[in-house]
């Protein structure tokens, strides 16, 4: 996602999903974060934006979540930052979503990424 001159734009992507087996070893692990950081690499992008997981309660994270995370911050040449539920829901509130996001396109498993990349960009 990207702002230019007041606007979102959600370029078109080869590929919405990266798969991770549930028994991740090392060369997995190595594998999943080579082939996201080529996908950052072809598609330029220069920032990753993931929503914070509570760690404790109903809506924990799981190991799996929190290494994905890990892999994803240490890809060199690509800023990660972590922004919380409540940060999310502020930016949100100040800056409502100008479109229904039925209407951007995406699956319903991306609206969480959508709304922490909106709410990122919207400042």
């Amino acid at each position: 996602m990207t702002l230019n001159n007041g606007l979102f734009e959600l370029p078109d992507c080869r590929q919405n999903r990266f798969a991770l087996s549930k028994d991740q070893d090392q060369q997995q692990m190595r594998h999943f974060q080579f082939t996201f950081a080529k996908f950052i690499q072809d598609y330029q992008v220069t920032q990753l934006v993931i929503k914070e997981r509570p760690q404790k309660g109903k809506f924990a994270g799981g190991a799996v979540g929190f290494k994905i995370e890990t892999a994803l911050q240490l890809i060199e040449n690509c800023n990660c930052t972590i922004i919380s539920a409540t940060e999310l829901k502020e930016k949100i509130k100040r800056y409502p979503i100008p479109v229904d996001f039925k209407e951007t396109g995406l699956k319903i498993f991306q609206e969480t990424a959508f709304l922490a990349g909106y709410a990122f960009l919207a400042k």
